[in-house]
């Protein structure tokens, strides 16, 4: 999202060529910048209130951006006093043994967009709902539309849930009753995240050319964990770890058991990281191959 100096009214004060900028697309586009090297490491950012003036927002709505990218760990000094600055090579953040421990929405997006830059993208996925995996591909699918990853074959393969089985969590505490709403949002949100990962993907066979396979199939268990290997050569992994929440279901509140994936803490694990880390990639792929060629079948993403 770049909003167009020029577009500004006779007292020089620019404005948004889009209405209530969100701190998302703010933060979407500060990321870009930093990665692509138009904001170096260990350069101070514009000022607050530059950003403000530049995206026609508040300057609330800066300070929520560059605080998402702080918890990216590509900025620091975020405060509302002096101006942040770019992170030291955030680019080469530590990864595999050497990367901290990160919540999935902050670790699992830039992984992946590095992974696009191989000429063959591959992607395995084995989750809840897949919800994660579709909002960290947004910054990969802006680097190919921005030019800056150019892969010629994309295959994406995702491993949720089998609709009709009994799930773990989530689940109401109070048990499963007569049309089971708990298991009807699951099922709901597992197909709608999945249809809109799978058009995202298939988008750019038209866009830019690319071959792109994205294949679902169904488990017969809930996972308690979720995993992502990348390009053959690491492996992410996450627990569910499963809690008692109340929730608004079909509006009315309703207690349950269930885990909220994309805050679970995602471990990374490199196939040239070491013995141990080499072991668990060529481990985790086995598995995941094993769970795909056997106890698995097909999975349509309808109601």
């Amino acid at each position: 999202m770049v909003v167009e100096p020029e577009h500004a009214p006779v007292n020089g004060r620019k404005r948004p060529q889009r209405p209530q900028v969100t701190p998302r697309e703010v933060a979407d586009e500060l990321r870009a910048r930093i990665r692509s090297g138009e904001l170096r490491p260990g350069r101070r950012m514009p000022t607050q209130a530059q950003l403000a003036d530049e995206f026609g927002v508040e300057r609330g709505t800066v300070r929520q951006a560059l605080r998402v990218l702080q918890s990216e760990r590509l900025l620091t000094n975020v405060s509302k006093g002096s101006p942040a600055t770019v992170a030291p090579d955030p680019r080469g953040a530590p990864t595999g043994s050497e990367a901290p421990p990160m919540p999935t929405t902050a670790a699992l997006a830039p992984r992946i967009a590095e992974a696009f830059a191989a000429p063959h993208v591959e992607i395995d996925a084995l989750c809840l709902t897949s919800v994660s995996l579709t909002l960290a591909l947004g910054e990969a699918l802006r680097e190919v539309h921005a030019g800056r990853r150019k892969p010629a074959k994309i295959d994406v393969r995702v491993l949720l849930p089998g609709r009709d089985i009994e799930l773990a969590f989530p689940v109401a505490v109070s048990g499963r009753g007569d049309g089971d709403p708990v298991h009807e949002r699951w099922l709901a949100m597992r197909n709608a995240q999945g249809q809109v990962l799978q058009h995202n993907l298939l988008s750019l066979r038209a866009t830019h050319g690319i071959d792109v396979r994205v294949t679902f199939r169904a488990l017969p268990f809930t996972p308690p964990v979720k995993l992502y290997l990348l390009n053959r050569t690491e492996a992410l992994l996450a627990y569910y770890t499963v809690g008692r929440r109340e929730q608004e279901i079909d509006h009315q509140p309703m207690e349950t058991y269930d885990a909220e994936g994309i805050r679970s803490t995602l471990f990374a694990f490199e196939r040239t990281g070491g013995l141990r880390d080499g072991a668990f990639v060529r481990q985790s792929r086995k598995w995941f191959d094993a769970l795909w060629e056997t106890i698995s079948s097909e999975l349509l993403l309808t109601a």
